[in-house]
């Protein structure tokens, strides 16, 4: 059962998204709320598997509210989603760690999809935004991630991305767990991440995986 964490200042979206949520099968709706103190309050309570983040939530800008969750609770994922186009937040919120981006006028399916999706741990993203994020920010020249890097860097971040931990991709690629260690460094600096998992967030919103 996937459990959901609605939050948005509007109660009649909070009552139509959970509508909608729990007439499908598989999912739970765990809470809504309307403002971003009410939702960390009620995030010390539950574990939601996806909390959907409404961009305009009183108290707290969206994109702060994200980062905030994905530091104090690292293991929820952020569905965002407004009222605005892909094309004012969506960018924002991905970089910012959410794992995906919804419209508010998506199709009921589009949003059954989305939220499943996420909760299995995958980015849902269009295919507009992921050609967005491939490009190098202030060009127009695409870029994909991947021409950067080696062969065997590639490799150790596939691996990285399918699960594995340092000592199994060591294994894997008859490599010491010291030197996986440092493609990990080299692949961060390479993608310009501070984190694993905006390492793993990057691999799989561009697909190189």
């Amino acid at each position: 059962m996937i459990k959901i964490l609605i939050a948005d200042n509007h109660p009649i979206v909070r009552m139509g998204v959970r509508s909608v949520l729990e007439t499908a099968n598989g999912f739970q709706v765990v809470g809504d709320v309307s403002t971003t103190g009410e939702l960390f309050e009620k995030l010390e309570e539950v574990t939601p598997d996806v909390v959907m983040l409404e961009m305009d939530i009183p108290e707290i800008n969206g994109i702060a509210a994200l980062r905030k969750i994905k530091k104090s609770f690292p293991d929820v994922k952020v569905l965002m989603y407004s009222g605005q186009s892909e094309d004012v937040y969506a960018l924002s919120s991905i970089r910012a760690g959410a794992f995906g981006y919804l419209a508010k006028t998506s199709e009921v399916d589009y949003i059954i999809s989305a939220v499943r999706k996420v909760a299995e741990g995958n980015m849902f993203i269009t295919n507009e935004l992921a050609q967005r994020l491939a490009f190098d920010e202030g060009t127009q020249k695409p870029r994909r991630f991947f021409r950067k890097l080696s062969t065997r860097e590639v490799e150790v971040l596939k691996l990285l991305a399918s699960g594995k931990r340092n000592k199994d991709v060591a294994l894997g690629l008859n490599l010491n767990e010291k030197t996986v260690s440092t493609y990990k460094a080299r692949l961060m600096k390479k993608l310009n991440v501070d984190n694993m998992v905006d390492l793993l967030q990057q691999a799989k919103a561009l697909e190189l995986y």
